[in-house]
């Protein structure tokens, strides 16, 4: 008898283990943030889909999808920057996303044309200064623009050209104000250059800490990271020296860039992958990620880290529409090659 109670018992375990975990949803993510993994679990908590991760960096995954075609495993890709999101729509991989919660959340300007991606978090690419260095007279009221005045030679350092955000940026100009303008400004931006492009957005604050510039150009979040300590002593102390300023305030405003999905139409798991979607959007995971990676929340009613809110929570953002970044893309490096962009 109790030899047929334990077959039934696990049989009942095994049964219910496989029903829970039946349902998936395979993700490719270029996003390395170990806070992320965090997020998976409480997905699966709320709703019994096992989340399968692979992860590698934007340009690896992009093309593996290519590779992998209609026969890709993956439901969805994740990764930084609207024109990686941008490039995966053009090889013809995503499929349309229908969710009125998701249009209630995420506003044109961050989702592909026809909703083949949403943005699930924002960063601004804004101006670190040292206020020890400079006044408030120094920079009110600058811009973007305002970068290419030889005011500022030898004094702004940034990353390289080969670097996606700043790619975007410039092609965020391009689409404004048309490739000529752009051109122009980029020649007298690089000829302001306090040194030859190296290291990552940290290392241009950290610059600027050191008195090595007066300005420097890098995403939001970074400070938020230095600020945090979790990156060391040394880039603790740099962060409390700089300020943020966010440009072009009385024009365009500053440039909003984001991270983001789309499922893939190889999706054999739609419906779970709408449903990720729809959690990674809710107000306790969009809590999570700017309380973890210091982006700018998308869902409106959850507010930055205190760590970034403190440097301003109601700067105008650029209503340029991300998709741009991708359709400007080669425009773009093409131009920072011709005025010398490294």
């Amino acid at each position: 008898m109790r030899s047929t109670q334990s077959i039934i018992t696990i049989f009942i375990v095994f049964f219910y283990s496989s029903w829970m975990f039946s349902a998936e949803v395979n993700v490719y993510t270029s996003r390395h943030y170990d806070s992320d993994e965090k997020l998976y679990e409480d997905f699966t908590d709320s709703t019994g889909i096992k989340v399968n991760i692979i992860s590698a960096k934007g340009k690896a995954l992009i093309e593996r999808l290519r590779s992998e075609g209609n026969n890709s495993p993956a439901d969805l890709f994740i990764t930084v920057d609207a024109g990686n999101l941008w490039k995966v729509q053009e090889y013809g991989l995503f499929q349309e996303i229908k969710s009125k919660k998701i249009d209630a959340i995420v506003p044109a300007k961050f989702k592909g044309k026809n909703n083949e991606w949403v943005a699930l978090a924002k960063r601004a690419r804004v101006i670190f200064y040292n206020p020890e260095n400079l006044s408030n007279n120094d920079i009110q009221n600058l811009s973007y623009e305002d970068l290419s005045l030889p005011k500022w030679k030898d004094k702004i350092v940034i990353r390289s050209s080969n670097n996606m955000y700043n790619q975007s940026l410039v092609a965020s100009i391009i689409a404004k104000k048309g490739e000529k303008h752009a051109e122009n400004w980029a020649r007298g931006f690089v000829n302001n250059f306090a040194r030859k492009p190296q290291g990552n957005d940290r290392a241009q604050i950290i610059a600027v800490a050191n008195g090595e510039a007066d300005l420097a150009i890098a995403n939001s979040y970074y400070l938020g990271f230095m600020l945090s300590g979790t990156k060391g002593e040394k880039q603790l102390a740099a962060g409390k020296k700089v300020k943020i300023l966010f440009p072009s305030q009385d024009s365009d405003g500053a440039h909003v860039n984001i991270s983001g999905a789309g499922i893939l139409k190889s999706s054999k798991n739609y419906d779970n992958a709408v449903k990720f979607l729809e959690f990674m959007l809710s107000k306790k995971a969009q809590k999570h990620l700017v309380d973890n990676t210091y982006e700018y929340p998308v869902n409106t009613n959850v507010k930055p880290n205190p760590l970034i809110a403190q440097f301003g929570l109601n700067f105008k953002e650029d209503e340029v529409d991300v998709s741009n970044f991708g359709l400007f893309n080669a425009n773009a490096l093409k131009l920072m090659d011709r005025v010398g962009w490294q």
